[in-house]
């Protein structure tokens, strides 16, 4: 469907492959677009019964390509398309995640329902360290999944979180070895298109609860990014990341 993205369909299961190792699978404006897209036709069709999200190579996705999302206003437009999509999915979701999950990369994992993470997997929400705010409703449910002072240390210090404490805090299902991961994580995927799809579906919604609140989170967080984007704060970020130097952030008098 689009350079970077490959789709896999097997019983009942449609796999979105994230395919840009050489980039660490950073997201573009026309990948988020496929992934949207691809969404959307298994939202439609009675012979799928989940979806499966993996990335090729060493990792799972560094979030957005910075060079991409700041070329124009089409990078936003398509990560919140995306975004909006994933919330709304009304199928289960599985993930599995190996290497760098960044950004995106992590809060696309809060509207999985079974996430299966690797050894070497590291989650981080970089997002104040950009001058920018979470998206995904991230700042509603990182502490609802992993309790408030997790969700601080990653979305206000920007600090990475292991899989052990993923783990252990809730946004990972289970650990499993690399060489298995994807192989388990279809397994899983598989197993949820055997069950009763309509006890299935009405239980999913049960777990997920008021999906109203974590919409209108969506776009309180979209306001708010779309006008840090045109900060002082985030321009100096972005410049900073760019020339490979500590950014410089000045302080109200």
């Amino acid at each position: 469907m689009s350079e970077g993205i490959v789709l896999v369909e097997d019983e009942g299961v449609v796999e979105i492959h994230i395919d840009r190792p050489d980039k660490k699978n950073a997201l573009t404006a026309a990948m988020y677009r496929a992934m949207t897209s691809a969404l959307a036709d298994a939202a439609g069709r009675g012979d799928v019964g989940a979806v499966l999200i993996a990335g090729r190579g060493d990792d799972f996705c560094a979030g957005n390509d910075l060079r991409d999302f700041m070329e124009g206003p089409q990078g936003g437009e398509a990560a919140f398309d995306f975004i909006r999509a994933i919330a709304s999915f009304d199928k289960p979701v599985v993930a599995a995640v190996q290497g760098l999950a960044v950004g995106v990369g992590t809060t696309m994992l809060f509207h999985c329902d079974l996430v299966y993470a690797a050894p070497d997997a590291r989650f981080i929400m970089p997002f104040v360290n950009l001058g920018i705010v979470p998206e995904a409703a991230s700042s509603l449910l990182a502490p609802a999944t992993m309790g408030y002072a997790k969700a601080a240390a990653m979305l206000l210090l920007g600090e990475p979180m292991d899989v052990q404490a993923a783990d252990g805090s809730g946004l990972v299902s289970a650990v499993v070895a690399n060489d298995v991961l994807l192989d388990h994580a279809r397994e899983k995927a598989a197993a949820l298109t055997a069950k009763p799809p309509l006890a299935l579906a009405a239980t999913r919604r049960l777990l997920k609860g008021n999906r109203d609140d974590v919409l209108a989170r969506i776009e309180e967080e979209a306001g708010l990014f779309t006008e840090a984007m045109q900060s002082a704060e985030s321009r100096e970020a972005f410049t900073a990341f760019f020339e490979k130097r500590a950014p410089v952030f000045s302080r109200p008098s």
